[in-house]
């Protein structure tokens, strides 16, 4: 097969999910016989030199970037309001993409086109022009939910009311696009169950994130003392920055009253000054790490405090796959189909939270074990070129249907 991918940000270097999951599945396809092409935004707020990607990025035929500043302006943001177009969408219409984009399919015979994400979309009409490729959407959220979530805990009453405008325009627009795909990827059973309801009638199958086992050697948690929790994830997603609050204002004082000895270790990309302000008492805040796989293996124990959001979490996936022992909530867990104390710990309260973490700490014996049957679970099943057969199997069926 030749497949082309679009995403709406460089997939490198890997220090977050989106760029996780874009790679590992691309490397899936070309590790099983198959030639991807790249046309990616490189955008202002992730942007990557790609002169300096490593030899190890070798998984495309070709790689082609198109230089985005998708920043939010406050006067189109305001005319915005005018018209009936979401402005989640219309940041990532630009005209150079689409030129290179038509460049790239009338010089290739692609079988198939794979939207990473729904800001792609508008490009659809130039795929059905210039391609007979089916079009794929791989859904790695339902996106419109998240900024919701975002809405309904702005407190500035106009800021408020305009992010629910906004919400409601983009909600009418993801919905109103599931005509527009030959096949869809969502990422959990509960994002497919919702697309369902919200209308979806096509094809479409689950197709969670795979991880390169091989990136993801362990040091084994029984030789670590149990004196340090750690946090790693995008601190510019809302869903995390609320998880981490809740955490440090109702767990972290009661554990750290319990355990004067253990140290609570921040790590994420865009992390805001109230969260480096929370330093002291414990508290470490490291900002954008180096390396978030060594970073992960320094600490024993992760939390993953969730209350919203959709998709999958892949800090979970590299936690287990690290044999960490992992404190999540339901929420945290949706997508992963791992099992509360025997591969992951899940609590949803912050009195659930202590005791959990107070189990960890007291009971180290016990704590390896875990670690170890994470590792075993996700490489059973986690692996991305078993996902990616997976998804290459349905594709091939989509490709000979009319």
């Amino acid at each position: 097969m030749k497949i082309l991918q679009l995403c709406r940000k460089f997939p490198y270097p890997l220090k977050d999910g989106e760029a996780i999951a874009v790679s590992y599945l691309a490397k899936a396809y070309k590790k099983l016989g198959h030639e991807l092409t790249l046309l990616s935004f490189n955008t202002i707020k992730t942007y990557f030199d790609t002169q300096q990607l490593p030899a190890s990025f070798d998984h495309y035929t070709s790689i082609h970037t198109v230089y985005l500043d998708n920043r939010v302006k406050p006067i189109a943001a305001f005319f915005n309001l005018f018209t009936a177009d979401s402005y989640f969408i219309t940041r990532f219409i630009n005209s150079e993409f689409k030129n290179k984009l038509k460049e790239v399919l009338i010089a290739n015979d692609f079988d198939i086109v794979q939207l990473e994400g729904i800001n792609l979309v508008p490009y659809i009409p130039i795929i059905r022009e210039f391609s007979t490729a089916k079009v794929v959407m791989r859904s790695h959220n339902v996106e419109f939910e998240i900024w919701e979530r975002v809405a309904a805990t702005t407190s500035f009453p106009l800021k408020r009311w305009y992010l629910k405008y906004l919400v409601q325009q983009f909600k009418t627009y993801e919905i109103a696009q599931f005509d527009n795909y030959d096949f869809l990827l969502a990422m959990s059973q509960r994002d497919l169950d919702y697309f369902r309801q919200l209308g979806l009638s096509g094809a479409a199958m689950v197709a969670p994130i795979g991880l390169d086992m091989a990136n993801y050697n362990t040091s084994p948690t029984a030789t670590m003392p149990p004196n340090s929790i750690s946090f790693i994830g995008s601190l510019d997603w809302m869903p995390n920055q609320d998880g981490l609050k809740w955490f440090l204002d109702q767990v972290w004082p009661a554990v750290r009253l319990a355990f004067p000895s253990l140290s609570f270790h921040i790590a994420g990309r865009n992390t805001p000054d109230w969260v480096f302000a929370r330093a002291g008492e414990g508290v470490v805040v490291h900002g954008e790490v180096p390396d978030a796989t060594e970073f992960i293996q320094q600490h024993p124990i992760s939390i993953v405090p969730l209350f919203s959001g959709s998709g999958m979490r892949v800090k979970i996936l590299e936690c287990m796959a690290l044999g960490r022992i992992v404190l999540t909530t339901p929420v945290g867990l949706e997508g992963i189909a791992a099992t509360h104390s025997e591969n992951i710990l899940v609590g949803t309260t912050a009195d659930e939270f202590c005791d959990l973490l107070s189990q960890c700490i007291q009971q180290p014996n016990e704590m390896e074990l875990l670690g170890a049957n994470a590792k075993s679970f996700i490489t059973a099943n986690y692996d991305n070129l078993l996902i990616g057969e997976m998804i290459l199997i349905r594709l091939a069926k989509i490709i000979d249907s009319p």
